[in-house]
């Protein structure tokens, strides 16, 4: 058996116009973390890559996490300037509900999630196949939670295949 050998031992630097956002990141940051983002950047660099799955037919990298700091380099000259427009990518190659659950991993912790990009990645993992047990277990959310969510959505058919009934304890 092959050894594994995690991504951030791969970091590599990829033009900042080959990388783009994904449509799925439901993490937020204020504008007073952004600027501090931007000064930790300028004083300390870059010390943590971008997350990235690369589209070979398109020759793009599609963020995974790090958009803030994506956006970073995007938005401050003297940033840029300073990389030379390189961005520190590393790379995972997961289909794409494998890819929003890391996209939720890696911000669950940290930042606050918009509750409308939320509900889409629940409808939007449904849809896939995705079982609220597989939800659960791979971007950390409850039951209760996935049930908000879907209500949210409004959308019957995330409740397809699901029976619903009132127990002695409703």
């Amino acid at each position: 058996m092959e050894e594994y050998k995690s991504p951030v031992y791969n970091v590599i630097r990829v033009p900042v116009d080959k990388v783009v956002a994904n449509t799925y990141n439901p993490n937020v940051v204020a504008p007073p973390e952004m600027k501090l983002l931007e000064l930790s950047i300028w004083e300390d660099g870059y010390t943590m890559p971008c997350v990235c799955y690369y589209i070979p037919e398109k020759d793009i990298y599609e963020l995974v996490d790090g958009f803030h700091r994506y956006k970073i380099m995007k938005t401050s000259q003297r940033i840029f300037e300073r990389e030379k427009g390189l961005l520190p990518v590393v790379v995972i190659n997961k289909d794409i509900s494998n890819r929003m659950a890391s996209t939720i991993r890696h911000n669950r912790a940290r930042g606050t999630h918009n509750i409308e990009l939320m509900t889409e990645i629940v409808s939007e993992l449904t849809k896939a196949g995705m079982s609220d047990s597989w939800i659960m277990q791979n971007i950390g959310m409850d039951k209760d939670e996935i049930l908000r969510l879907k209500q949210i959505s409004g959308l019957a058919e995330l409740f397809a295949d699901k029976e619903f009934s009132l127990t002695k304890d409703d």
